[in-house]
């Protein structure tokens, strides 16, 4: 049912069913590989034909070595969900640190730490070892929002800010023209064109347009809009 990959090495497709329910339908999946110092990334996603049953979803877990655990070993810690509506994903995930959570350790300490994983990469060995294991596990899709909304509650709140600080001027511009502005811009840029086509035809002081000037305008903008959508929203939108 599911697959994973990890950069840089081949797709995972051992997957080992750990629970079954009494119809013989599995509903809980695990995947066990090294670990290994480079390890930051991994995509789960459906092979194809997969579909959930009717209101549930993927729930991912992860359990990463931890020479800090307890007795009971180190726990499963929730990551995310795939959805028929999401089939694939990918996760950030990392190491848990050799320290204990809230250790403090000194400059020379860390830098000691520098060189000994330097110098264990050069002799070709690794700086984190152990096996993680991922689990997946069919739940209904009501046990899985609340773990969805916690997640995404731990996310950093900076990057809405950062999104609107990167946004183009021109994309902020556009957000700022209202209903009412168009709606001027578009009368303005009618009375610019059929202005021309103005006469006193009948000798009373009383322009005409001809009908047929207006629907040479209508022709020219809905080519204009076509060609060129925001061209309302710019600050000179009247030449057509």
């Amino acid at each position: 049912m599911f697959s994973v990959v990890i950069p840089g090495r081949p797709c995972l497709t051992d997957i080992v069913a750990v629970d079954t329910q009494p119809n013989g339908q599995a509903t809980k999946f695990a995947f066990s590989f090294p670990l290994d110092a480079s390890f930051t990334d991994l995509v789960v996603f459906f092979l194809p034909g997969t579909v959930l049953p009717q209101d549930t979803a993927a729930a991912i877990y992860i359990q990463m070595p931890d020479p800090n655990a307890g007795p009971n070993g180190p726990q499963f810690k929730f990551i995310g969900a795939l959805a028929n509506e999401k089939p694939s994903a990918i996760f950030n995930v990392r190491p848990n640190p050799s320290p204990s959570v809230g250790a403090t350790r000194s400059e020379a300490e860390e830098q000691d730490e520098m060189l000994d994983e330097g110098s264990s990469n050069l002799s070709g060995g690794a700086t984190a070892s152990g096996t993680v294991t991922l689990g997946i596990s069919i739940e209904p899709v009501q046990n899985v929002a609340p773990q969805l909304a916690e997640l995404e509650a731990q996310k950093p709140q900076s990057t809405p800010s950062t999104d609107l600080i990167r946004q183009p001027p021109e994309q902020r511009q556009k957000k700022e023209v209202s209903t009412k502005v168009l709606a001027q811009r578009i009368i303005g840029n009618a009375f610019n064109f059929l202005a021309s086509f103005a006469s006193d035809s009948s000798g009373k002081g009383q322009e005409v347009v001809p009908l047929k000037s207006f629907q040479d305008w209508w022709t020219k903008f809905e080519r204009r809009v076509a060609m060129d959508p925001s061209f309302l929203e710019k600050e000179d939108p009247n030449a057509v």
